[in-house]
């Protein structure tokens, strides 16, 4: 590496950011200039004068918020809540009135001091210009599955990630989180299951960089280092028209994130504090102490009555704070524009000891110049991330399994179990945690060095570092935990970007073309390194900052590190004759280090029509607003699974005899050395993951757009599915390797169905309903497999034991049960003997449903008079099942009888024998549907000039947030969103294993614009 030229490169990222800094404050400054000027003498200019006036709507209804700017300059007002604005121009000077849902209207300035200006309506609703992979498009325009949700509709509340901001929102897109702890993870299907490991994730690209999706170290969610408030709109790109042009990794869809801009005008900032109360939704009824001293008796049990009545639910959860404060400012003049942040952000969880605290920043600057030939986009993002966790699985279990006799403290301290260890105890001793420093900046300058040719450059770099400390502090009453331990990682993540693109845009007449020509490289390294260390002293120090003094004998070390490259060609057509009939035509050639060297490239073209129905001449007099009918086709891959997997591979043995026996007059085993065995066997032809996609739409617009919709069916294929298997090749002395499955498809069709309706927004009253529903059939065929196993059952007894998989002719995450019918007169559960045989084992389980729903569904609601407004969101599922893995191990019989807490599911057969196995079986499966209010926010809007403030604010919000306010569903677990199943390679669904508990939370929040 040449370190002078590099060092030169990040001096001119300096001086260039310098310079943008400073040209950004001067721009800051000209309105305030720009009002304290008065006659030039030299130019004998006239004064400038004082312009006041009104804005209204056609039919004269006052317009609040409008905004008033005068063309070529910074300087702009609003106009206040009646309507009426006041700001300072020359004759002669074009005053540019704007507003939301109406045509911009332009007025010269004469010598009138005072004007009453009305706005027409916008009925060109398709001139929305929306951001698709690599550039952008007008929405009239659009040919494939887009679906955008800009920052005013978002769910409202504490939201810590992206996805919680679009459940609900989007039609054919399934937001799972998988549990209620703060920054969990997240499963996030677009348009049904398409794979079988565990990427199923779509692609996420921020301002045009495209993110890795691997994992940085955190346990939580590794898409929390977003600020959401700096988020101006998300686009889900959802079938292989609006896709392909990611090539290799849009199998499961794309997801572009726009953060904000600065726009041309006065600086705007902007003040947001939130304060969120948090608690458990829904408590798992179990016995109360009084229950339990009736209960355990009278099914024979023997009883342990410690003399307490304690609700360990209520000890081991807390009432949550979570505290957010944010702050912006955005403006810029003609040539630069910019928008800067920071938060804070501390979230406290509703089980003790979890918490999670981000501080974020965000720098967005655009400079033009050359007669708006050169642009500069430059955005610069850092966050740090602190987690800490309790011991989850523990904390569970415990908060309903314990003796409700048994008291939660003794003398003011936590009570000393004779057996086990109180939960309290361990909250002290536990710790896991985990710090995330990560930036991503990028720079990407534009040119427009002929007329209609832009070239463009686009940088980034994505730098991501995690600490992550899991101890047990020494508790010498307790032998399983006097010596302390600790396990503490370190991964760093790098990933560069860089892409070149040419795009040539121009209109002859009735025709539009766009040509997009590009080049993309990209390369991921993911470092990780750590140790393990035990026997600590207990001299009340924790054992993460006293690691020297570990005494134990089984310290253990590690470290990996992983390097992946991909290359790109792509290139796309957009063609359009008399805004009527469209054409994108789409072709991606992608080459990745992860497969063999025979195998390495992989093409994936797109083809999708477009016909603008409603500009037809036939059609002027229908009253149609929008009818555009789309259809499309392509490909799209996944590549992803473990690197180096089509590379031989080779380490040290000395299991099963694999030693070199070099030296005859060794008669021990230990005194050979260690063998060379195969760790990989190589596999150069390992390919890519296919998926065919066909999309048939519709979009329409009715009423001046105040009723809009679109109706989407697709059918989807995934084909050459890789997954981790047996080689089932006796000379290949690995085993397992990953591989293309032959012929075994993955299928998933559906209809998705969206509607809005919107009222008239300059009336005093107003309103907005809408909702979307989609129904998503899956089925994997082909298989050579009877089953392919992802969620297990673990606990003792249980341990490996499948609950559900991958079948044949079954969907993804298909329950494989044997089928509870009841207790025998032996007191034993039976089963159905399903091959008749006599004998009940695992040829006899069925297939009892899947864990991923077939509808998807959500509705909302939004209401606004004058200055209070309320929106409703509701979203749900149907069609899916959930094993409750926790009733499995703790609500039974056995429970009961030896003292400890369950339910009266575990007594809901009274002649069960307590002796009765927990066998994996339907009995545990339950129903996975609900309707959940998923937020609801009311607001008022207070004008600045009650108050006497109107010459510094433009706007007082006070809003009231509640999330997660009722679920009905039959489920009887904590919530029916969830995934804690245990899985490896293959990817699990629908178990509910000792999940951290969903809250139900109220957010009171201000938010100040000036």
């Amino acid at each position: 590496m040449n370190f002078k030229n590099n060092t030169i490169t990040y001096k001119n990222i300096v001086a260039f950011a310098s310079i943008v800094f400073f040209s950004t404050q001067t721009q800051a400054k000209t309105p305030y200039l720009a009002l304290k000027s008065t006659v030039d003498p030299i130019k004998n200019e006239a004064v400038q004068q004082t312009i006041t006036g009104t804005v209204t709507d056609s039919d004269g209804v006052l317009l609040p918020g409008a905004s008033v700017m005068v063309q070529g300059t910074s300087i702009g007002t609003t106009t206040d809540f009646d309507g009426n604005f006041s700001i300072d121009a020359n004759p002669g000077d074009v005053l540019e009135v704007s507003y939301v849902g109406f045509e911009t209207t332009i007025i010269e300035v004469t010598q009138e001091t005072k004007y009453s200006i009305q706005l027409a309506a916008n009925t060109s609703e398709l001139d929305e210009v929306l951001v698709v992979g690599y550039g952008t498009q007008k929405k009239s325009d659009l040919t494939g599955a887009v679906s955008s949700v800009v920052a005013e509709e978002f769910n409202k509340g504490v939201v810590n990630n992206p996805g919680n901001l679009l459940q609900g929102k989007v039609s054919g897109l399934n937001v799972t989180n998988t549990s209620g702890e703060p920054g969990a993870g997240q499963d996030i299907i677009i348009r049904g299951v398409g794979t079988l490991r565990s990427g199923t994730s779509p692609l996420y690209v921020v301002d045009g960089f495209v993110l890795d999706n691997s994992g940085n170290g955190l346990a939580t969610n590794p898409l929390n280092f977003i600020n959401t408030q700096d988020i101006e709109s998300i686009n889900v790109l959802k079938d292989a028209s609006a896709a392909a042009i990611y090539g290799s990794r849009a199998a499961n869809g794309v997801v572009v994130i726009t953060t904000k801009k600065g726009k041309a005008g006065r600086t705007q900032m902007n003040f947001s504090a939130s304060t969120a109360i948090s608690s458990i939704a829904n408590k798992i009824d179990v016995f109360s102490a009084e229950e339990f001293r009736t209960i355990v008796p009278q099914i024979g049990g023997s009883l342990s009555d410690n003399g307490a009545n304690t609700d360990w639910q209520d000890e081991l959860t807390r009432t949550a704070i979570t505290n957010n404060i944010n702050f912006s400012m955005s403006g810029g003049s003609a040539n630069t524009s910019y928008f800067a942040s920071i938060g804070v952000d501390d979230q406290e969880g509703i089980i003790n000891k979890s918490d999670l605290k981000r501080y974020s920043a965000r720098a967005n600057v655009t400079q033009k110049g050359w007669d708006d030939r050169l642009k500069i986009d430059l955005n610069l993002t850092a966050t740090r991330t602190e987690n800490t966790r309790p011991n989850i699985g523990t904390m569970v279990s415990n908060m309903l399994s314990l003796n409700p006799t048994t008291p939660a403290y003794t003398n003011g301290e936590p009570t000393v179990f004779g057996t086990g260890i109180n939960p309290l105890i361990i909250e002290n001793i536990y710790g896991d945690f985990s710090n995330n420093n990560r930036m991503i900046a990028n720079i990407a300058p534009s040119l427009e060095f002929v007329d209609h040719l832009t070239y463009k450059l686009n940088l980034g770099v994505d730098y991501s570092t995690t600490d992550r400390d899991v101890q047990y502090i020494p508790y010498a009453a307790d032998p399983d935990y006097a010596q302390g331990s600790i396990n503490t990682s370190f991964t760093t993540n790098r990933n560069t970007l860089v892409e070149n693109t040419l795009t040539y845009n121009n209109v002859f007449g009735d025709h539009g073309l766009t040509l997009l020509a590009g080049h993309s490289y990209q390369k991921f390294y993911i470092h990780d390194k750590g140790f393990y260390f035990e026997n600590f002293p207990n001299n009340g120090i924790e054992p993460r900052y006293q690691l020297e003094a570990a005494r134990g004998e089984n310290a253990t070390q590690y470290s990996n590190a992983v390097s992946n490259e991909l290359q790109s060609f792509f290139g796309r057509v957009n063609y359009t004759y008399q805004d009527k009939y469209l054409v994108t035509a789409t072709l991606r050639s992608d080459g990745s280090t992860k497969f063999g060297e025979n195998n390495r490239y992989a093409t994936f073209p797109s083809l999708a029509l477009g016909w603008n129905i409603f500009k037809e001449d036939f059609m002027a007099d229908s009253g149609i607003n929008n009818l555009k009918l789309r259809a499309s086709w392509g490909k799209s891959g996944n590549q992803e699974i473990p690197a180096k997997q089509t590379r031989l591979s080779y380490g040290e043995s000395f299991a099963d005899n694999d030693i070199y026996p070099l030296n005859d007059g060794i008669t021990t085993r230990e005194g050979y050395d260690y063998g060379l065995v195969f760790a990989r066997t190589a596999n150069p032809d390992l390919q890519w993951e296919e998926t065919t996609q066909t999309n048939i739409g519709l979009d329409f617009g009715f009423l001046d757009y105040k009723l809009s919709g679109s109706v989407d069916y697709f059918l989807k294929e995934t084909n050459d599915v890789l997954l981790y298997f047996s080689t089932q090749d006796p000379i290949d002395e690995v085993g397992y390797k990953w591989q293309n499955i032959p012929d075994m498809k993955i299928k998933n069709s559906g209809i998705e169905v969206a509607l809005d309706y919107q009222s008239d927004r300059t009336r005093d009253f107003s309103f907005n309903i809408g909702g979307n529903i989609s129904y998503i059939k899956n089925e994997i065929t082909d298989s050579p497999f009877t089953i392919v196993t992802t969620g297990t059952a673990s606990g003792a007894g249980q341990t490996g034991a499948t609950i559900n998989g991958y079948m044949n002719n079954q969907p993804i995450g298909n329950f494989f049960l044997r089928e509870f019918t009841g207790i025998g007169a032996d007191g034993f559960s039976t089963y159905t003997d399903l091959n008749g045989d006599g004998q009940i084992d695992d040829s006899d389980r069925i297939s009892a449903g899947s864990a991923v729903p077939d509808i998807l569904y959500a509705f909302y609601l939004k209401f606004k008079y004058k200055n209070f407004d309320l929106g409703l969101n509701f979203n749900g599922v149907s069609g899916n099942e959930i094993y409750n893995h926790t009733r499995m191990s703790l609500f039974n019989k056995t429970q009961i009888s030896n003292s400890l807490n369950t339910t009266d599911q575990a007594i809901a057969y009274p002649n069960e024998d307590p002796s009765n196995t927990n066998t994996v079986s339907t009995r545990y499966l339950e129903n996975g549907a609900f309707l959940r209010l998923n937020n609801a926010t009311f607001a008022y809007s207070l004008n600045p000039q009650v108050i006497g403030m109107d010459k510094w604010l433009d706007n007082v919000r006070l809003s009231v947030t509640g999330q997660n306010l009722f679920i009905i569903t039959d489920y009887t677990g904590f919530d029916p969103e969830l995934n804690t199943g245990s899985s490896s390679d293959s990817k699990s669904y629908g178990i509910d294993y000792y999940t951290y508990p969903k809250a139900r939370t109220v957010v009171f929040g201000l938010n100040v614009s000036f």
